[in-house]
């Protein structure tokens, strides 16, 4: 066994890792409040499974305790994460049914918790955001995706909103125009405070419909749902594969970037 602990934290339609083997439920306390997640083991792996919605989507993307999951998953000792993402495409070029590993990210959210660095125990931390994502677990999902000869796009700029409704005609274009490739509603803060915590962290996103203005057709939360389950068996193959790709050891610098956080 390597010891490696990887998690998974599954978006919209996304609920559990069917590929998982001594599957058990855990529970973690953390200052935020308490998170249930899915342990298992795949080959030498352990891997954590956690539902970003809670199960059967109970959890609206604005109201996620982002802070308690990403807490959850140090306390743990997770030493990388891999994230979904159901996300609408701005591009032709990344059409609907697609996957994308995202490299950057516009944060266009109001009204959440974006850090652990509040001030109120006196310390100040700017992190650095240069690049948003751990170039570790990037690599390991695009050699992944290599060996199951499946397409992953490499790179993309995601636009996160506040939802839950879904964005304007007018709003998709202004989010154009400032270089928004896919837009979601749920990488902000998460990506943020997996840094701010010291995890490897990377996302996939899956696009699951054209945004407002380009589609041709009203946008509705059962398409993307459908969308979804048609790409989960291969989505599975690729989560998994992605954790045994992870290696031990990694030589980024996420970690230092956490040196500051308290799990407790």
């Amino acid at each position: 066994m390597s010891g490696l602990k990887v998690a998974i934290i599954g978006g919209t339609g996304v609920y559990n890792q069917s590929l998982l083997e001594d599957e058990k439920e855990i529970t973690v306390d953390t200052r935020f409040g308490r998170v249930t997640m899915k342990e298992g083991r795949y080959f030498d792996r352990t891997v954590y499974f956690l539902p970003r919605h809670g199960g059967g989507h109970s959890v609206p993307p604005h109201m996620v305790n982002y802070r308690a999951n990403i807490t959850a998953l140090r306390k743990i000792g997770v030493d990388a994460v891999i994230s979904t993402a159901a996300v609408g495409t701005l591009r032709s070029d990344m059409p609907p049914g697609g996957r994308i590993l995202i490299d950057q990210f516009i944060d266009f959210t109001r009204n959440r918790h974006l850090t652990f660095f509040d001030g109120s125990d006196g310390l100040v931390v700017h992190t650095d955001f240069s690049e948003p994502y751990c170039p570790e677990v990037r690599s390991a999902a695009l050699r992944a995706a290599a060996g199951l000869d499946q397409k992953l796009v490499d790179g993309g700029c995601y636009a996160c909103c506040e939802g839950p409704r879904f964005e304007t005609p007018a709003e998709i274009k202004m989010l154009k125009t400032l270089g928004a490739d896919l837009v979601g509603m749920t990488n902000v803060p998460e990506v943020t405070l997996a840094r701010e915590a010291g995890l490897c962290y990377a996302t996939i996103c899956l696009a699951t419909n054209y945004a407002a203005g380009i589609s041709e057709t009203a946008l509705t939360h059962e398409e993307v749902l459908e969308e979804m389950e048609r790409g989960k068996p291969e989505l599975d193959r690729l989560l998994a594969a992605v954790a045994k790709e992870i290696l031990p050891g990694q030589s980024c610098s996420c970690s230092e970037a956490g040196k500051y956080f308290k799990a407790d």
